[in-house]
């Protein structure tokens, strides 16, 4: 959520931070703006809406200046205007924020009684008009940062530039992840390596608490009470290449055919490939002792969680609970002594997933993460991380990265299965061979995409659509409402089909679309009878399953479309696709903006 750039060059500082923000994109924005210093005056240029309008801006009234500070916003307090765009800046200070400030209403209320004026709406504001007020009355930056960072409670990652220090970026985190980037003679703020792979593969972030102070001669961190401290240098894999959508039309449509690669590459980290067994590293509990697992993320990732409950607490008969994020905070659960926790996150800096993450710590349980980026805050404060191997994922609605999580999740509960004595040799190498085939039955689900693309023509009709599963199918079923609501702003919702009698069953008629996944197995007699209960209501049943479920489907759903046989252990990481697809197209055919979709943020780094 939100963007931050900032740049101490040699070379013009705005084209580049331009390109700093469109890597950033994917996080999801309503606003942005760029100021730099032109002759130690702090300049700015600003625009309401897409990066498009900022570079229209630049384009019609150029920003000279090596030093500089940029961001793309997604509004919290104050709407996404002009007026309420970051950088927010006064004669000596601007910057610019991602996150929240708890306690703004009480600093605004005393900056005005001192005479600040304030220009916008926004909590950040707050943070110059102090910072502004400490320079007048003295301070250096050096001296100011750290004073007005004491003051502030709440979420924040901040950059900060000064009127004639072009040789000075101040930074600060706490909470949303920032990363300074090293180059020869100059240096780069931004929160991600995504942002400065063009600009840098050398990399330190920030930890909690940090400030920085940047030069065009390298960065020194220090905490709050001034004492310096070390943050490590890191080398980053990111290239600068993997932005592009390559042949197509959105980065949603690239990421949904990368699932083929993305989960044999992701298996392949989980696998000895000398005895095509399921080879965990070592896990930070004891996978035969621990009492209790407690699975906790949120959006799709929690529905990927839920799908791994279904999957240790049948193979490695290990109790689970799995909880949304910003409940289990607040839900306050009992924690059994010695038990463990299993987060799972794309980009490891989800707030309510890092401060579950904290509480679960507290609680004394051992935490183990499952994350896409190695160097996200959630991979460094957990016990141990496993990781994904999707690569960036640009598109905010989350698709190669689910599958991958699935595929994690489901070599952990083989192997925890194993520890366990839950699951013999046969049984295990049964599974894992599942899991072998997976990458080849996503590619032919794939080359269905004409089919899906028919399906998506009824579906994009609808203004109701209801998708069904049972077992561990029933979060997939969440999860294709889900995708479909995202991106195409139709009203949708995944229940269990038992679930269906209990009050669900209300909302049929000819004019709801039922998505049902069915694929032949132990639970295929049940679903299909709680299909025929929705086809006897003029129910629009439209079917994925395998060729054995078509046979029976055919006589009474709408539409079927036939999807590899497959194990059932592998039915939720393959029918995952096909309905991910189904709201890729439906929203083309809506014509909504498919990679950021209105009012969504690729990372929520506020509560």
């Amino acid at each position: 959520m939100c963007g931050i750039m900032g740049v101490i060059g040699i070379e013009a500082a705005a084209p580049r931070m331009l390109e700093g923000l469109r890597r950033l994109e994917y996080r999801g924005y309503d606003s942005a703006g760029l100021a730099t210093l032109v002759d130690g005056r702090i300049e700015r240029r600003r625009a309401e809406g897409k990066l498009g309008n900022l570079a229209a801006a630049l384009q019609a009234s150029p920003l000279p200046g090596l030093t500089g500070i940029g961001h793309t916003r997604w509004a919290t307090h104050g709407g996404p205007t002009e007026r309420n765009a970051h950088p927010h800046a006064t004669a000596r200070v601007a910057a610019v924020h991602n996150g929240i400030i708890e306690n703004f209403s009480e600093l605004r209320a005393e900056l005005g009684a001192a005479g600040q004026v304030f220009t916008s709406d926004t909590d950040t504001e707050t943070v110059v008009q102090l910072l502004d007020l400490l320079l007048a009355r003295g301070m250096t930056p050096e001296e100011a940062a750290p004073a007005a960072l004491k003051r502030l409670r709440g979420a924040f990652a901040m950059a900060f530039l000064f009127a004639g220090r072009p040789d000075l970026l101040i930074v600060a985190r706490h909470g949303p992840a920032l990363a300074v980037g090293y180059g020869e003679g100059e240096m780069y703020v931004g929160n991600d390596a995504l942002a400065l792979a063009p600009l840098t593969r050398r990399i330190s972030y920030l930890e909690d608490g940090d400030w920085a102070v940047l030069s065009p001669q390298g960065v020194r961190f220090m905490d709050l009470d001034g004492n310096t401290v070390q943050r490590p240098e890191r080398p980053t894999h990111v290239s600068a290449e993997t932005m592009g959508k390559g042949n197509h039309r959105h980065f949603m449509e690239k990421e949904l055919h990368e699932h083929p690669a993305v989960l044999g590459d992701t298996l392949r980290q989980y696998m000895d490939p000398a005895s095509r067994s399921i080879s965990l590293p070592a896990l930070p509990f004891d996978a035969a002792r621990v009492p209790r697992i407690t699975i906790s993320a949120c959006g799709s990732a929690f529905l990927a969680g839920q799908v791994g409950k279904y999957w240790i607490e049948q193979l490695a008969r290990l109790p689970c609970d799995a909880d949304v994020a910003s409940e289990l905070r607040y839900r306050d659960p009992p924690l059994p002594e010695g038990g463990a926790a299993l987060l799972v996150s794309q980009s490891g800096e989800t707030a309510d997933t890092l401060a579950a993450l904290a509480l679960l710590r507290a609680r004394g349980q051992t935490v183990l993460s499952i994350v896409n980026v190695p160097e996200s805050s959630m991979a460094r404060l957990s016990h141990a991380a496993l990781l994904t191997v999707a690569g960036p994922e640009i598109g905010v609605a989350s698709t190669k990265a689910f599958t991958a999580q699935l595929m994690v999740l489901a070599c952990l509960a083989i192997g925890m299965g194993r520890a366990r004595g839950t699951l013999d040799d046969a049984a295990a190498a049964e599974l894992t061979a599942a899991l072998l085939e997976v990458p080849e039955h996503a590619a032919g689900i794939l080359e269905r995409d004409d089919e899906i693309h028919a399906l998506a023509v009824e579906v994009a009709k609808a203004r109701d659509v209801l998708f069904l599963g049972r077992g561990s199918l029933y979060p997939i079923a969440l999860e294709g409402a889900l995708k479909l609501k995202e991106i195409s702003y139709i009203h949708a919702e995944g229940y269990a089909a038992g679930e269906m009698k209990h009050g669900p069953i209300a909302l049929i008629d000819p004019a709801v679309p039922v998505i049902a996944l069915a694929p032949s197995g132990p639970l295929f007699e049940k679903t299909v009878s709680n299909l025929q209960e929705a086809a006897a209501r003029g129910g629009r049943i439209m079917a994925f399953t395998d060729e054995a479920g078509a046979a029976v489907l055919r006589g009474f759903a709408e539409r079927v479309v036939v999807l590899p046989q497959v194990h059932p252990f592998a039915a939720p990481i393959l029918h995952a696709i096909p309905v991910q697809l189904l709201a890729y197209h439906v929203a083309v055919l809506k014509g909504t903006d498919v990679d950021q979709p209105r009012n969504l943020a690729k990372s929520v780094t506020v509560e």
